[in-house]
């Protein structure tokens, strides 16, 4: 046996284990797509293209751009908030890993309670309102819950380790000289890290951007729960096709095209990553 079919045999299980779970899968999506609602729900005969063909409904659109919108929003508050922590981090002469560890620590318990903690607190009778009354603040509670922002706080927390260890994986590695020859030349602290430590950073933010993105755009737990109904995401629309209005092709036709969408993303993204490299 020749050293180069040798890693090709290595790869056979996981290539199967793929097709079986993922390629699988997304064919039986794709037939379904193209089939028609049965009356009863499920699917049934002639094929057609008019599930596709709603998709673009304006109704479904703004669903989408709400979604694209509000997953923007997370990545960019995310890029913002992990950017100075995970420059701290890398720069820590001591309790590097202690820090790390704290960013790690919210994978430790399970995403759907972190979302209901962050509910008992934003509720109209959770800690935040409650603190502000008995302070005399307000004399009403704060709509903090059932709304766009408390989606939007919610994907930022849960996704902002996401943003965090890539970008500490390339500030990691910047030379500190670099940092000190630009305050040498005459920079401020900050003017030395927004035209130094960033653009060497930029793999990194793009990649903390990818992985922070396309989840969001595709987050069905945290809009449903902190959202209320209110703030309906292409998640949220996909998961109710399937159970509610048992619309099985048109949720087909919406998971291939929020497939494509977040593939042409990551396409998009990893090309720049790799002019920048």
């Amino acid at each position: 046996m020749t050293t180069v079919r040798l890693p090709r045999l290595f790869l056979l299980p996981s290539q199967w284990l793929l097709g079986a779970t993922v390629l699988a899968p997304l064919l039986v999506i794709a037939i379904y797509s193209l089939l028609t609602r049965g009356a009863y729900g499920g699917v049934t005969g002639p094929t057609t293209l008019g599930s596709y063909g709603r998709v673009f409904q304006p109704i479904y659109l703004y669903i989408l751009w709400r979604s694209i919108w509000v997953a923007a929003l997370s990545t960019v508050l995310c890029l913002i908030l992990a950017f100075p922590l995970a420059f701290y981090i890398a720069r820590a002469a001591r309790n590097r890993t202690l820090l790390l560890n704290l960013v790690m620590l919210p994978f430790w318990t399970s995403f759907l309670v972190r979302t209901y903690a962050w509910m008992f607190l934003l509720r109209d009778t959770g800690l935040l309102n409650t603190t502000l009354q008995r302070l005399g603040l307000i004399h009403v509670p704060i709509p903090l819950l059932f709304n766009v922002g408390a989606v939007v706080l919610g994907l930022v927390y849960g996704y902002l380790p996401f943003m965090i260890l890539p970008l500490y994986a390339t500030l990691e590695k910047l030379d500190p000289s670099l940092l000190e020859a630009a305050l040498d030349l005459g920079a401020t602290p900050a003017s030395a890290i927004w035209r130094v430590a960033v653009p060497l950073s930029r793999p990194g933010i793009l990649a903390g951007c990818a992985l922070v993105f396309i989840p969001c755009l595709g987050a069905y737990l945290t809009p449903d729960l902190m959202g209320g109904g209110k703030t309906v995401m292409i998640g949220n629309l996909v998961q109710n096709q399937f159970t509610n209005a048992r619309d099985w092709p048109f949720g087909a036709a919406l998971s291939l095209v929020f497939l494509g969408l977040s593939g042409l993303v990551a396409v998009g993204l990893q090309r720049r990553g790799d002019q920048l490299l």
